[in-house]
């Protein structure tokens, strides 16, 4: 799993300004083919949008960490910053968790949190208060002194929080890793942040509150790993609570390169080995119109405002066949009747328009005023049929695009809830 960090100045602070962070989570283990240009080509295209950092997800294999030295050198090259999420659905030893810190620790660009490097997890909750406390201890008498924001998965009820802080006092702060609905069709709430945020600054931890946002959750990978949650409009959403709800500390993108969770805003890098089945439902499904969305959002979380918009953009998304049909291979996912069967589209533009979206026989109009709005067209009954985009002003088209990909409503040949994105 692979995180974007931001970070901006918060105002409301005037004697001491701490810089808050936006990163990437970055899936080590699909860096299994990388070489340095590989590095500098991710950590380029994530400073293109404002991305400060990547929370380097990590596994026990062993060739993930030998990615490290190439990972820090194109890090340090562009002024990049990084830190360590250890994956703990791994068994971990503390011993090896310590020696990873110690040696990147003291790099120039490991991201230091009120100048601890922090550290992170997906996971660890199953892990007493006792080993996170030999860990933190252990780097102490190294002599390095750590922020750990751990995502405890296990807890996200908003009434647990208070009891999470009271039974892991070794750490300092917490990741809410929890950026899309639970199994229901309904839209995300910010309970969950607001309740840790608080119950952190109760505790009275030292450490950084981080919310996650993400675009998507999508997985068909077998043996039970068959799921998709609604995040239709999740990403747009969801960024809208992350500046102007909960404020946190740093924002965690959702990730840059979980290819199997269909959640990466990365190209599709070719040399990623995929498996067997993620590339059913991932190759050709371009998400890297959504780092455009995510630019805008970016900005306005670090700046305060929301920032100019310069060039006339419609960013659309749509999966490619109805909730309801039957494939013929795959297994259907749960929660497989959440989602709109629907092309949904995202404007942003310099001045007042009409947006028209049409696919067959289906078209809807909606008008957005300067600045950012959001719509939607419902399928069409038809089959084999393409969306088309149209920016209109004064009744006349001033930008138009059809997407790559066909809806196809009679035959399907892999249960894929997986979208591709576009740009106008």
């Amino acid at each position: 799993m692979s995180s974007l960090i931001l970070w901006h100045v918060s105002s409301s602070l005037s004697s001491h300004l701490e810089a808050l962070h936006i990163c990437l989570m970055l899936q080590v283990q699909n860096s299994y083919s990388y070489t340095k240009s590989d590095w500098a080509a991710d950590i380029s295209a994530a400073q293109a949008i404002g991305i400060d950092g990547f929370a380097l997800n990590t596994a026990v294999d062993s060739y993930e960490q030998t990615k490290y030295p190439d990972a820090f050198a194109a890090a340090q090259a562009a002024d990049f910053d990084l830190f360590i999420s250890f994956d703990m659905t791994y068994e971990w030893e503390t011993t090896d968790m310590v020696n990873l810190v110690k040696q990147y620790a003291s790099s120039s660009n490991y991201y230091k949190w009120e100048g601890k490097p922090l550290v992170s997890t997906f996971g660890g909750d199953s892990d007493s208060n006792d080993f996170w406390t030999t860990f933190k201890t252990d780097l102490a008498n190294a002599g390095i002194s750590i922020s750990l924001a751990p995502a405890f998965v296990d807890y996200r009820e908003p009434d647990e929080a208070t009891q999470m802080f009271s039974n892991f006092t070794a750490i300092d702060g917490f990741f809410n890793w929890w950026s899309w609905p639970a199994d229901e069709n309904a839209n995300l709430t910010t309970d969950t942040d607001l309740a840790y945020k608080k119950a952190l600054s109760s505790a009275g931890r030292s450490g950084p509150y981080i919310m996650s946002v993400s675009p998507w959750q999508f997985k068909e990978l077998g043996d039970g790993q068959d799921w998709v949650e609604q995040c239709d409009t999740l990403w747009e959403y969801r960024w809208k609570q992350a500046i102007h709800d909960v404020e946190p500390d740093i924002v965690e993108i959702l990730t840059w390169n979980d290819y199997g969770e269909s959640h990466y805003i990365s190209d599709i890098n070719p040399i990623v080995n995929l498996g067997d089945l993620a590339p059913l439902y991932v190759n050709g499904f371009d998400h890297s119109g959504w780092r455009t969305m995510a630019k805008y959002y970016i900005s306005w979380f670090k700046n305060g405002t929301a920032p100019a918009i310069e060039e006339d953009k419609v960013i659309y998304w749509y999966r490619v066949h109805p909730k309801s049909i039957t494939c013929s291979q795959g297994a259907l996912p749960r929660n497989s009747q959440f989602p709109e069967d629907a092309v949904f589209a995202f404007s942003m533009l310099k001045s007042a328009a009409n947006i028209s979206l049409t696919i067959g026989e289906s078209t809807t109009t909606y008008d957005s005023g300067k600045g950012v709005a959001i719509g939607s067209v419902p399928f069409s009954q038809k089959d084999g049929q393409k969306p088309v985009i149209e920016i209109m002003r004064d009744g006349q088209t001033v930008k138009s695009g059809t997407g790559s990909k066909t809806i196809n409503t009679t035959n399907c040949d892999y249960y894929n809830f997986n979208t591709f994105v576009g740009v106008v």
